[in-house]
């Protein structure tokens, strides 16, 4: 009896990518390479301006890190994009406008133009000591956080909760919708035009050397987003609230069986993305001093686009596209045009999804783990 002899292994040939990916690849490798040419020339030319301007791309990266941390938190945890977020940031910027100029933490009645205001005592001016400077200083940060935490969670349970299980293009058209709410509460509250804040910080230099210098203000922006992105990374990877959450992003249904109480998680998260709005909306109004209705869009745009060049979903991506994108900015505005910076931060989040849509650090959906 004739026995089948064995099928011959089928070997797979190698496929080249198709031309039109080559074709891409070496368009971003000579971007890249053009790129990093004019800045080595830049910094040839000119070593203490560049070395200024990256410090200052490092200040406002570090801004834009806090923001994106944010957007990522909460897509890492319910995969929804909060477009709400970044007007959540723009509020705190008004919430520490108005306890620096009115001393007061102010709760705005929307749809009216009543205001509620507690005093706090936390007016100041920069002829102010400095023991009143540092109070004020606290109080537009704790106060701010406090104010962008319960807008976060507030909109969670209100409007995200009830379409959780809803295909995703419902709760997405929702956050678009209280991202025009909170716009317009800060339009009733604010005004239209820019809201000026005094410039309390110590003034001076920390560092001026060989023409390199670097300020105070500077200084303090980063003695406060460092320590807050090291908290929310301790706490995201070594709390049991941080496992919670890292549960929940995994699988919500195997974290509830579990006895993980998967609606508290998330809303904690929420809380945590409002904290990081509040602390990046005080440090933004102490460090530029003036702030816009408007303000969340395009901030919360920038925030948006560092999000997804690091990975959306990673928290140590939201930092690195974050201070990349706080480089590029910088890079454009000490060295070329302030009026082109949205068109190339724009141009970069087109490519990116081109050429790597899971972002530098790659798509993470369980809290960047």
């Amino acid at each position: 009896m004739a026995t089948a002899e064995p099928a011959a292994p089928q070997l797979t040939a190698r496929r080249l990518p198709p031309v039109s990916q080559l074709l891409l690849w070496i368009f971003g490798a000579l971007l890249i390479l053009g790129v990093g040419q004019w800045l080595v020339s830049e910094a040839i030319d000119s070593p203490s301006r560049f070395a200024e301007v990256t410090l200052i791309g490092f200040t406002n990266g570090s801004i834009f890190a806090l923001i994106a941390l944010g957007y990522t938190l909460v897509y890492g945890i319910i995969e929804l994009i909060n477009f709400a977020h970044g007007d959540n940031f723009m509020l705190g910027t008004f919430q520490t406008q108005s306890i620096i100029t009115e001393g007061a933490f102010q709760i705005p009645l929307y749809p009216t133009t009543l205001v509620l205001g507690i005093p706090l005592g936390a007016t100041a001016v920069a002829a102010d000591s400095a023991t009143q400077r540092f109070y004020t200083i606290a109080m537009a940060l704790i106060f701010s956080i406090l104010f962008c935490m319960i807008i976060n969670v507030s909109i969670e349970r209100i409007a995200y909760k009830p379409l959780r299980n809803q295909p995703r293009l419902a709760p997405l058209i929702t956050a678009i919708g209280f991202s025009f709410l909170l716009q317009n509460i800060g339009l009733v509250w604010k005004d239209a035009g820019p809201q000026p804040s005094p410039d309390i910080l110590p003034k001076g230099n920390i560092i001026n050397v060989s023409g390199i210098s670097y300020s105070w203000a500077d200084f303090i922006v980063l003695m406060v987003t460092l320590p807050l992105l090291i908290l929310l990374t301790w706490l995201v990877t070594s709390t049991k609230s941080g496992k919670a959450m890292r549960a929940t992003a995994q699988d919500r249904d195997a974290s509830a069986m579990m006895g993980i109480n998967v609606d508290r998680t998330i809303s904690f998260t929420f809380a945590l993305g409002g904290a990081l709005a509040g602390a990046a909306g005080a440090i933004y109004m102490l460090y530029f001093g003036t702030a816009k209705f408007d303000l969340g869009f395009r901030l919360g745009l920038f925030a948006f686009t560092a999000a997804v060049l690091g990975g959306i979903g990673n928290l140590t991506g939201a930092v690195l596209g974050g201070l990349l994108l706080g480089f590029i900015q910088a890079y454009n505005e000490g060295f070329l045009d302030a009026r082109w910076t949205t068109t190339i931060v724009f141009s970069i989040l087109i490519l990116i999804l081109v050429f790597r849509p899971s972002g530098l650090l790659g798509e993470q959906t369980p809290e960047g783990q």
